[in-house]
């Protein structure tokens, strides 16, 4: 099972939009999560958002680059970037995603 979480102990359950970067020479990848109106945002979500945690039976991938956007003062999406600065931490990065895909039922297209 993979999950994302925001607070440790709380999934997310919004699905979000992720679009992933790598440099030529594949040394380097940036990952960037779009998550529309997610359950972390909510009145009902009283714990604080401390990063984002992709986490899987492998064990914990985890970023603290997390911004929320607002529109007229209300909380809207949350933005989270994963950088990756070895070929090794993109493969980790890649088995986490295809994780998260079959468990989302979800599937990866290239533009």
């Amino acid at each position: 099972m993979a999950t994302i979480q925001f607070a440790r102990g709380v999934d997310e359950e919004k699905i979000p939009d992720v679009r992933l970067t790598r440099s030529r020479d594949k040394s380097q990848g940036t990952a960037t999560f779009y998550f529309d109106n997610p359950d972390a945002l909510s009145k009902e979500f009283s714990d604080e958002i401390t990063g984002m945690y992709l986490i899987d039976e492998e064990g914990e991938l985890l970023t603290r680059e997390v911004k929320a956007k607002f529109v007229n003062g209300k909380p809207e999406a949350i933005e989270a970037v994963y950088l990756m600065k070895s070929e090794e931490e993109w493969e980790r990065f890649m088995r986490f995603m295809n994780r998260y895909a079959q468990a989302n039922g979800l599937e990866f297209s290239k533009s």
